[in-house]
């Protein structure tokens, strides 16, 4: 392992604090993963981008790390209270497929964002559905520990039973009781306003879709239980970072800590891994808002993924970072000169191991200082301007991207003709396909889209009785 300190604001202590892992050399690194009812908009996927370089900042520095994520594809309500319907039978009404499509389209379509933006795949991805046997035994001994309680045919959690039970949020308990669950329901069956659920049934919703027998009745489980459940079954009982959006402290990662260790009778997790909101100028970004950037919005506006992910990159993640598209336009600037200026490292020269291993230390030294990314590019920088061989550079330039993963070797070598214009086909091809299946749903403003989409980009549709085809412009 390299020779170097790791401090990390820890959200339960309030602090930054050396990283000590459970068992020496080896991390137990859990991630909330998304629910999988519509796109993930950019501001959810500045999150995955922090946690990925979390993991390989601890991967580079020579921990054995097993990630661990879950793949919400029942639970998770339209509020973080206890009100409205499941966000998957949302958007299952919505563009009127199943629940079971809508889940796999989306997690399809997470999936594909992150291997655009050189996000590493979890070790472990676990749809929520796969382990309704977990959730049921983990609520059973609640129950028998005396932790949760059944009324009206639900199961909740009782907050009452814990000695704290605010434990990572900034404001005082006092305040919170009074405030902070201002979207909770007047349901009757609770005996406190902040318990909360662990197993709905039939009785509070009829019309949900998916439903599993349990010894409470036909039903589904809450959203909280199946991070505890599912992070305990690939990680143990002890688990070393939980990493989330700050939007998840409360009250998803407080009820997490709750019935975790009301569950297992000691501390379940040492570390709390918070990324704050992306926003833009008219505030936080939201899917409950409409309209929303995706990744994919900003390919068809031009731009590189690997833009974005430096655009997330020179902010520290503990920071709101305010999006425009200005911004975006100088990080772009910023991306290809970059890219350039590597290219151009000449492959002459020795390696120069001494060099190597200094500006290596260096590069861990200031991501170890809380992740602090903007750092980490200084060094980048700096290491260019260094007066050392190319080829040394060029090694540490691939070393640093095993980190910053901003394909900075890559991007701007040559490719053959031909397989530029095997891109370029199936590119269009894959736009005709999705113009033709917008006009079958008679959405022919977005049909239109599509059209002027290539159009601006020199391809020309035209349509036969055969089917579309297409053309360069003159």
């Amino acid at each position: 392992m390299l020779d170097v300190k790791t401090s990390l604001y820890n959200t339960l202590t309030k602090k930054i604090e050396e990283f000590v892992p459970n068992e020496k050399g080896k991390v137990g690194m859990y991630t909330c993963g998304p629910t999988v009812y519509h796109f993930a908009h950019i501001g959810n996927l500045r999150s995955y981008i922090m946690e990925d370089v979390l993991e390989k900042y601890l991967r580079y520095v020579g921990y054995d790390v097993k990630r661990v994520m879950n793949i919400t594809d029942v639970g998770h309500l339209t509020s973080d209270g206890d009100t409205g319907e499941d966000k998957m039978l949302a958007g299952a009404r919505r563009e009127h497929k199943s629940v079971m499509d809508i889940a796999r389209f989306y997690t399809d379509a997470f999936m594909e964002d992150c291997r655009k933006l050189g996000i590493k795949k979890p070790d472990v991805v676990e749809p929520a559905t796969n382990c309704i046997p977990d959730f049921i035994h983990m609520i059973e001994v609640l129950l028998e520990k005396g932790y949760a309680y059944v009324s009206g045919d639900n199961v909740y959690f009782d907050t009452s039973k814990l000695d704290q039970y605010y434990v990572l949020s900034v404001q005082k308990e006092e305040d919170l009781k009074v405030g902070v669950r201002s979207d909770v329901d007047e349901d009757t069956n609770k005996r406190n306003k902040t318990d909360f659920v662990l197993w709905f049934t039939k009785s509070k919703f009829e019309n949900q879709e998916m439903k599993w027998d349990s010894p409470w009745g036909t039903g589904y489980p809450g959203w909280h239980i199946e991070c505890s459940s599912i992070s305990m079954k690939h990680l143990g009982e002890y688990m070393d970072i939980h990493c989330g959006g700050v939007d998840n402290i409360f009250p998803h990662h407080t009820n997490e800590i709750a019935q975790s260790e009301s569950y297992t009778g000691h501390k379940w997790c040492n570390y709390w891994f918070h990324i704050n909101h992306l926003n833009t100028k008219s505030g936080k970004m939201s899917k409950s808002k409409g309209e929303f950037l995706t990744l994919s919005l900003l390919e068809e506006k031009g731009y590189d993924p690997m833009v974005y992910r430096l655009f997330c990159l020179l902010s520290h993640y503990r920071k709101p970072l305010e999006f425009s598209w200005e911004a975006l336009d100088n990080v772009a600037v910023t991306y290809e000169k970059l890219c350039k200026r590597i290219q151009n490292l000449s492959e002459n020269g020795e390696e120069e191991e001494e060099a190597f291993d200094e500006w290596e230390k260096k590069f861990a030294v200031a991501l170890g200082n809380d992740i602090n990314t903007s750092s980490a590019i200084t060094v980048l920088y700096d290491m260019l301007k260094g007066d050392f061989s190319d080829i040394t550079k060029r090694k540490l330039v691939a070393r640093f991207d095993e980190v910053l993963s901003l394909n900075l070797t890559g991007v701007f070598e040559e490719k053959p003709e031909e397989e530029l214009d095997a891109g370029l086909t199936a590119y269009i091809e894959q736009k005709i396909g999705e113009r033709k299946e917008a006009k079958k749903e008679k959405n022919f403003a977005r049909a239109d889209e599509i059209r002027d989409e290539l159009l601006a980009k020199g391809i020309v549709l035209k349509d036969t009785r055969e089917g579309t085809i297409w053309e360069k412009a003159e």
